[in-house]
């Protein structure tokens, strides 16, 4: 024993099941990183979830599910777990932009089938901080638009160089202050994002970030907002992971 977890807890764990989903069509597999301490026969214990778009990624290129174990393992975080649901690549822009074709069939799916299995296996608290959406890119998008959806299931938001599509931007501006005052956010996005080349075209990602930081501070949400040397890369979005999680679960 090591005074905080028993010494397996220090391998890290992530477990994966499929959920069936007739909104979209096809399985969904999910990946959950499980905190030291979070053994088989402890499983159920309530604990914050942070729900990850583009998942797959979030824990390959990401390392999501390495560092928040050291971080937890080493008391600079307190415990939960991260929901990484797998993305296909095919369908991504159609499910993930407010405009998609799929983009319904995606919030139905996250709503009435992901939530009521994740949670069926691993429960939320009953209050206070419960659920974080995560995303980047258009994940990103899409994680605003989720948390928009439903302001009284998520508490927060990371955000990592969110694309802020006009759809995304004309909802923040119709948005009423007081159904999202209580969002926190965690806002990246790299100073060299002024023409990312994307399957809509050549966007300024940091021009956007501003004018949506710009709305969300005028509807009274709590922004971390981080500008720094990056471009639109798995690359610079892992650096800045650590940073966003202890803006959350900081000890």
């Amino acid at each position: 024993m090591n005074g905080r977890f028993p010494e397996d807890a220090y391998r890290r764990k992530v477990v994966s099941f499929d959920v069936p989903s007739a909104c979209l069509g096809r399985p969904v597999t999910v990946r959950v990183f499980l905190p030291p301490g979070d053994a088989d026969a402890e499983a159920r214990r309530a604990l914050p979830a942070v729900y990850a778009q583009d998942g797959q990624h979030v824990f390959q290129y990401g390392r999501a599910a390495t560092l928040a174990h050291a971080l937890i393992a080493e008391g600079v975080l307190r415990p939960f777990r991260l929901v990484g649901i797998e993305v296909n690549l095919a369908t991504r822009l159609d499910e993930y932009h407010p405009e998609g074709r799929r983009n319904a069939a995606y919030r139905c799916f996250f709503f009435e089938e992901l939530l009521p299995a994740a949670e069926a296996r691993y429960p939320v608290p009953p209050s206070g901080l419960r659920r974080i959406a995560a995303g980047d890119s258009l994940g990103g998008t899409v994680s605003f638009d989720l948390a928009l959806d439903r302001p009284d299931l998520f508490q927060g938001v990371i955000s990592l160089s969110t694309a802020f599509v006009p759809a995304l931007l004309r909802r923040l501006q119709a948005t009423k202050t007081e159904a999202i005052r209580h969002l926190r956010v965690f806002q990246y996005v790299g100073t060299e994002e002024t023409a990312v080349q994307t399957r809509l075209g050549t966007l300024d990602i940091l021009a956007m970030n501003r004018e949506g930081r710009r709305l969300l501070e005028a509807n009274g949400v709590d922004v971390r907002y981080v500008e720094r040397p990056g471009a639109h890369t798995w690359g610079a979005w892992q650096k800045i992971l650590p940073e966003s999680l202890r803006h959350f679960f900081g000890s």
